[in-house]
This record gives structure tokens, C-alpha cells and sequence, in this order.
């Protein structure tokens, strides 16, 4: 079910699937949407939820797996990957594909007033508080993240705190 704001910015060629399992997307108030943009119902029955005044950059793929929960006054740039979901592949006896997806983490949820750099790959579990940046290249799993602070890189790092 897609429950779109009539104030959301979603340019023609961004690509926004309907769920065929029940999931909704909801994207509220005042949110844009850049082209080449793909929120993808799959991975699991999760909702996706875009808070208000939210900007999804060109490139950036969300799969709703166990469910994405994205604040107000969020920042996604380019390219980002937000994936909600893991894959069972522990059988060796079976193909990983037949073996389906694994346990939920808790799915992605971002705070408020955050500011996701570019290429960054968000992971089920991740939760990121309100205030956090995270710079390009990152990758951000399961972890305590303290709001307000700079994070970095491949494994994740604190770099700063915004002041």
C-alpha cells in the first residue's frame, strides 16, 4: 500500500513498487524524492516510513525487508543502499537462494535531523540516532551510536560530534 503526502516531491523517474505482501510506504509531508531513486518491497513484510521534510538523493535503493523507519529532516545522498534484510546461507546442502531470508535484526531506523553521505550502505539492525552524520563510503550495521556525533567508514568509526 503506498500512502504518498500530496506535498512529497517524487520525480517521474524514481521507481516506488507497491507491496504484493501488505507492506506499506508511506512517505509524508514535504519529502522529496530524486530520480533514480528505488524503494523495493522485499526481503520481508516490513514498512517503510519517510518522515516529513526528508530528502532521498538520485541512486538510493531501500528495501523494506524487516521494516525502514527514516526520521524528519533527513539528508540520504547519492547512491546510498538501505537494505533491511539478510539471506540464510548457513546450509551448505541447499543453494543460498533456496534457503530464503534469515531472522530479522530489527530493521533500519534513523532518527531525526540526520545526514547520510553518499554510497553509504545501511544494514538491518542499524539504528542511528537523531543528529548522527554519517560520511561517505560507510557502512553502518548493529552498534551503539551516540547521538549528535560523526561517524565514518569501513568498520565504522567515530570521528567527531557536532557541536
Amino acid at each position: 500500500m503506498l500512502l504518498i503526502s500530496r506535498t512529497a516531491k517524487i520525480s517521474p523517474l524514481a521507481d516506488i513498487e507497491d507491496s504484493v505482501r501488505g507492506s506499506k510506504i508511506i512517505i509524508d509531508d514535504a519529502v522529496t524524492i530524486d530520480a533514480f531513486v528505488k524503494i523495493k518491497p522485499a526481503g520481508g513484510s516490513g514498512d517503510v516510513h519517510i518522515g516529513a521534510r526528508s530528502f532521498i538523493n538520485s541512486g538510493t535503493v531501500i528495501y523494506s525487508g524487516n521494516g525502514v523507519r527514516i526520521g524528519e529532516d533527513v539528508l540520504l545522498a547519492a547512491n546510498c543502499t538501505l537494505a533491511a534484510t539478510n539471506h540464510e546461507y548457513r546450509s551448505r546442502a541447499r543453494k543460498i537462494i533456496e534457503q530464503r531470508f534469515s531472522a530479522s535484526r530489527g530493521g533500519i531506523v534513523i532518527g531525526n535531523d540526520v545526514w547520510i553521505g553518499a554510497q553509504t550502505v545501511i544494514l538491518d539492525g542499524a539504528v542511528i540516532p537523531d543528529g548522527v552524520v554519517i560520511g561517505a563510503l560507510s557502512l553502518v550495521g548493529p552498534g551503539d551510536l551516540e547521538p549528535y556525533a560523526v561517524y565514518g567508514g569501513n568498520p565504522l568509526r567515530r570521528l567527531g560530534q557536532r557541536e
